[in-house]
């Protein structure tokens, strides 16, 4: 009986695609599963169609719907199809007879090239090339390139490129696998280290060691189990096209696969990588396989930041893991929420903004003639970051890391304000976030764990005092707790070092490069924010987080950017470039709109509701946001993605944020690391989009936009 398969390149475009070319995908599968080869072959209706001029025979198309087709692999052997992809009649004949199928020697995958471009490229690079030590892969053997899974006709392509620039512009018309091996290796990755990061974990996932017959398409497709997704029942296709999460939980990496089902760590294990490298995917998964080995009264707990970061993981979860029953062992709340049901009280938190006339209070009282913010960064930097708990540790400590002088003599004073600080709000039935967390982790301490696994989503914001909270949640054994995390997105200046919490995922740390969402020219933009400038690792093992090898596959337009000369004429821009995007067919709930700070957010929301465009705030248990444009702060986009994100108010007065920074007299490292925090928040906004980004201001620019804009070619 055949069968139609998709291709991950297909559900990349789900959600472009409009409904009735989505039905047009359903009717055609429906037709593999019902018909016979013959019959498929001579069905009027779908046309599975040999092309003239095709550079390779097992390419074809069908018919989608009036005016729309698809590119199948239609293999000589075997009964399964490949859908690669659906465009409009007369796009969907060009891609086609430019492709040629193959099946990679030592990954054993089927792969897809564009042989068209690639033969129209060589000849014109390798006129200009220089001498061959010169080249871009001189150093590496063609025996090397080989046992990486690099054929013949790659290789010659390969030898003709000089720089990485040049490895861009053939890049997209590459195969895969072999794309991804000289990404690697361009950007000063060893071949054993490809070997290991790309290669090998394909190859932990093919069904046979045997010799490749490379003709033998059946068995390759089914052996590509990372971008070809074989559906058995109609339900799951529904569920694929309706959902697009659904459409990429199907499709792990290899690399992403071996971390998030690998059968079991000995200990804390770790993931890190940039934006869109598919690391909250890989926590659900590894959720998702750890609820399969959980035994009679076990639960796990999946953590993270903020509260709208919470209901992105339930969305997940509940796509991922089926079975309600199942679903119901998983606490997915954030940190701070769980601090709260531990201590079980009834003291309110305190609200932003409270905090400065409360520590002024406490000083008042104590003689202290320093300012507020120094106290309170104190607390948090110091007391709390290293649960010191009486005023002979805080004298003695280390406050290595501050960058304001405090002599031993000084201290006790300090020490005496804080605790006036924490008696007050005690009496005033106050409490701090953090001050709950240790809280938590004492109660913890005595009556003992709660979870048997803890799985911890944007890892690199959490302070000391919520990880003293989480490692007192989990007993410590094999598979306690899973980390995922980028200290390129620290946007709340929490620096902390896991190994001296007794966290330590030396030889279970697992670093992901590629990035899934963004296209290659909006990521080159937005990390040209940060390339340059140290990053410590999560698990501060004596290293710098770097961005070496993070790339996307993906390719479009770059960032947009607009000036105006007033708010009002920018926020009336911003109303066109949403109307321009509506009819484009973008659905309301693909557009993210994103500002610095609350009032230009409700600004945002106001005027496209004066335009007729329906807009709401994102805010945790909002209401319905799935026929609206979602308007937010950039820190409440952090965790999300939209096809089309527009910044606003990107002007010299809001980002840097002058009131989020503190003053180079006050502590000159805290006032770099602040401005480091408000570059981080930027960019983790810039990496919200998926196709679009839009980037507006009036009056004079940020000063990170001008920095970018001088180094962008």
């Amino acid at each position: 009986m055949p069968h139609l398969a998709f291709d991950i390149a297909f559900c990349s475009q789900l959600s472009k695609l409009q409904g009735s070319v989505k039905q047009g995908v359903f009717a055609a599968w429906e037709k593999f599963e019902r018909l016979t080869l013959d019959q498929l072959f001579k069905d009027p209706g779908l046309k599975l169609e040999s092309l003239k001029r095709a550079r390779d025979p097992h390419i074809r198309t069908i018919r989608i719907d009036q005016g729309t087709r698809g590119v199948v692999l239609a293999p000589d052997s075997g009964d399964t199809f490949v859908l690669l992809r659906v465009m409009p009649h007369d796009k969907a004949i060009d891609w086609a007879i430019k492709q040629k199928a193959s099946i990679n020697a030592v990954t054993q995958a089927v792969e897809i090239r564009d042989i068209e471009m690639l033969d129209e490229l060589t000849p014109a690079y390798e006129r200009i090339a220089p001498a061959p030590d010169l080249r871009l892969f001189s150093k590496v053997s063609d025996g090397d390139m080989s046992a990486l899974g690099i054929d013949e006709t790659t290789l010659r392509q390969a030898r003709a490129l000089t720089n990485s620039e040049q490895l861009e512009v053939f890049a997209p018309y590459f195969p895969q696998d072999q794309r991804e091996v000289l990404e690697y290796l361009a950007a000063g990755f060893s071949v054993e280290e490809v070997w290991r990061d790309v290669v090998s974990a394909s190859l932990a996932r093919a069904s046979s060691i045997e010799p490749v017959d490379t003709t033998d398409y059946a068995t390759a497709i089914h052996r590509t189990h990372t971008r070809i997704a074989l559906v058995t029942a109609s339900d799951e296709l529904r569920e694929i096209l309706d959902k697009p999460f659904d459409a990429w939980r199907i499709f792990l990496h290899p690399s992403q696969h071996k971390v998030a089902y690998r059968a079991s760590f000995s200990g804390p294990a770790q993931v890190t990588g940039g934006p869109g490298t598919g690391k909250t995917v890989v926590a659900l998964h590894r959720v998702r396989h750890l609820l399969r080995h959980l035994r009679d009264g076990d639960r796990i707990l999946l953590t993270t930041y903020t509260n709208a970061l919470v209901t992105a993981l339930r969305s997940g979860l509940a796509a991922l893991v089926d079975d309600e029953d199942l679903r119901a062992r998983v606490d997915v709340m954030t940190v701070d929420a769980f601090a709260a049901r531990v201590v079980s009280t009834s003291r309110r938190p305190l609200r932003g903004g409270e905090d400065e006339a409360r520590w002024n209070q406490a000083a008042e009282a104590t003689g202290f003639t320093g300012s507020s913010q120094f106290l309170s960064q104190e607390h948090k930097h110091v007391v709390l970051a290293q649960n010191l708990r009486t005023s002979k540790a805080y004298v003695e400590c280390d406050r290595s890391g501050r960058g304001s002088s405090l002599p031993a003599a000084a201290r006790p004073l300090v020490w005496r304000t804080i605790e006036e600080f924490t008696r007050r709000l005690t009496a005033d039935g106050l409490r701090t976030y953090l001050g709950t967390c240790a809280e938590a982790a004492d109660l913890l301490e005595v009556d003992g764990p709660r979870y048997r696994h803890i799985v911890v989503d944007e890892a690199q914001d959490l302070h000391s005092a919520q990880w003293r909270l989480l490692r007192a949640a989990a007993p410590p054994r094999p598979d306690d707790l899973f980390i995922a995390g980028d200290p390129h997105q620290r946007i709340y200046d929490s620096k902390v070092s896991l190994r001296s919490l007794g966290i330590r995922v030396v030889g279970r740390s697992t670093k992901m490069r590629k990035n899934y969402r963004s296209t290659h020219e909006i990521l080159s933009w937005s990390t040209a924010l940060l390339v340059g400038r140290p990053f410590e690792e999560l698990a501060d093992e004596g290293r710098n987080e770097t961005l070496l090898g993070y790339r996307s596959a993906l390719h479009g337009n770059g960032p947009a950017l607009h000036q105006a000369a007033a708010e009002e004429a920018e926020l009336d821009a911003l109303v066109d470039r949403v109307r321009d995007w509506l009819d484009d067919g973008i659905s309301p709930n693909e557009i993210g709109i994103a500002g610095r700070f609350n009032k230009i957010c409700d600004q945002a929301v106001a005027h496209l509701t004066a335009a007729g465009i329906s807009a709401v705030r994102l805010r945790p248990n909002a209401v319905d946001t799935s026929a609206a444009v979602c308007v937010g702060t950039m820190h409440a986009f952090k965790g999300l993605e939209f096809r089309c994100v527009a910044l606003v108010g990107v002007n010299d007065s809001a980002i840097p944020n002058p009131k989020a920074i503190t003053s180079p007299d006050v502590d000159l490292l805290q006032h770099k690391a602040d401005l480091m925090a408000e570059r981080c928040l930027l960019f983790v906004a810039c990496t919200r989009a998926r196709d679009t980004l839009y980037v507006s201001w009036s009056g004079r620019p940020s000063p990170f936009l001008v920095e970018v804009e001088a180094v962008s070619p």
